[in-house]
């Protein structure tokens, strides 16, 4: 398959630059994979569109205040963004710089805190921070949200409580599992009164998530690596609702990937691991039936997601409705609720 097949036009204008008034208030594309079927909601119709039964599995990655904005000792001004947290006082980064910075060069980040380029990593660097045990400590207080580089805006108050899921407690994400911001408590908890299975997992979402495919033959794209871990509870609450009809329905396209990444030998297990899925048209998915997701990039490895598991023409047709009934688009954008495609 080629990039080109996955380009789309889409107004500047569709691009939310900021959240719905409520995390709830956001609209809903239904589109049924299986015949073709789109249908225009609200995001509060979820209550109806889940059934009981059915088991919802979110992702409960933390997005970090990863964005530090320094200079180099000897002078030049640098943006750094953390790409992982590492033991030791250390992490892996992106550093924009006018000239590369060399190993063992120092890093002055929030005229605060000192860093030591160890090695250059690919498109990372890995830095150790002087005098620091706690990386996480370090980035709450100087560093600044990770807005995505389509959201123009400086990042705002806000921007730190709805860059963020309700249910965030695992640390280590540089971008937030979009998805799951149109939810909040009461709606989390009429889904549970009314019979929905809700589940977790984590995977820590990269910077690469945002990196362009620059090649345009799909079979020579690498895909990055992001940890993720799967509970033994949420295998557990997965067969369980098997057992009993439900279906799997992932929150996000992490969810999915951590998913069908413990499912890769034939039988979901639980554990920790590094996921380099990449998923096109042509994958078959194993554990996951049905997929809330937000709006996604022209030419982006999530729109070939969306794609593979919703029907390519299915999608493209969704989102040219999606254009020309000016829903909003990406991180702060509108959703989706797709019903998996028979074939």
């Amino acid at each position: 398959m080629k990039l080109d097949d996955f380009d789309f036009e889409l107004p500047l204008e569709l691009i939310a630059q900021s959240p719905a008034a409520k995390r709830t208030a956001s609209r809903l594309l239904h589109l049924d994979g299986a015949t073709g079927a789109i249908a225009d909601r609200r995001f509060g119709d979820i209550r109806q569109l889940i059934a009981p039964g059915d088991v919802m599995v979110f992702n409960n990655t933390r997005v970090l205040k990863a964005r530090l904005i320094g200079r180099k000792k000897t002078g030049g001004r640098i943006e750094v963004l953390i790409e992982r947290v590492l033991a030791g006082g250390s992490a892996l980064a992106q550093v924009r710089a006018s000239h590369a910075p060399r190993e063992g060069s120092v890093l002055v980040l929030a005229d605060a805190v000192e860093a030591t380029v160890i090695e250059r990593c690919g498109e990372f660097y890995r830095l150790r921070f002087e005098n620091c045990d706690d990386v996480f400590a370090v980035l709450d207080r100087y560093g600044a949200v990770p807005l995505p580089p389509y959201i123009t805006h400086t990042p705002e108050t806000v921007d730190e409580e709805r860059y963020q899921t309700v249910y965030a407690s695992a640390s280590g994400a540089v971008a937030a599992p979009t998805a799951g911001l149109h939810f909040d408590e009461p709606l989390l908890e009429s889904l549970r009164q009314r019979g929905v299975s809700t589940a977790y997992l984590t995977l820590h979402v990269g910077a690469g998530t945002f990196q362009p495919v620059r090649v345009q033959n799909l079979a020579e794209h690498e895909m990055h690596s992001e940890w993720y871990h799967v509970p033994q509870a949420t295998v557990d609450a997965i067969a369980q609702a098997q057992r009993r009809g439900g279906r799997v329905v992932a929150v996000g396209t992490t969810s999915l990937r951590a998913l069908e990444t413990a499912a890769a030998g034939g039988e979901l297990v639980a554990g920790y691991g590094e996921s380099k899925l990449f998923i096109m048209p042509g994958y078959r998915f194993r554990i996951v039936e049905r997929l809330i997701t937000n709006f996604h990039l022209p030419k982006s490895t999530l729109l070939m997601l969306v794609s593979a598991f919703g029907g390519m023409d299915n999608i493209r047709r969704a989102y040219r409705h999606a254009v020309e009934q000016r829903y909003r688009f990406f991180s702060y954008g509108d959703a989706m609720l797709i019903e998996k495609a028979t074939s």
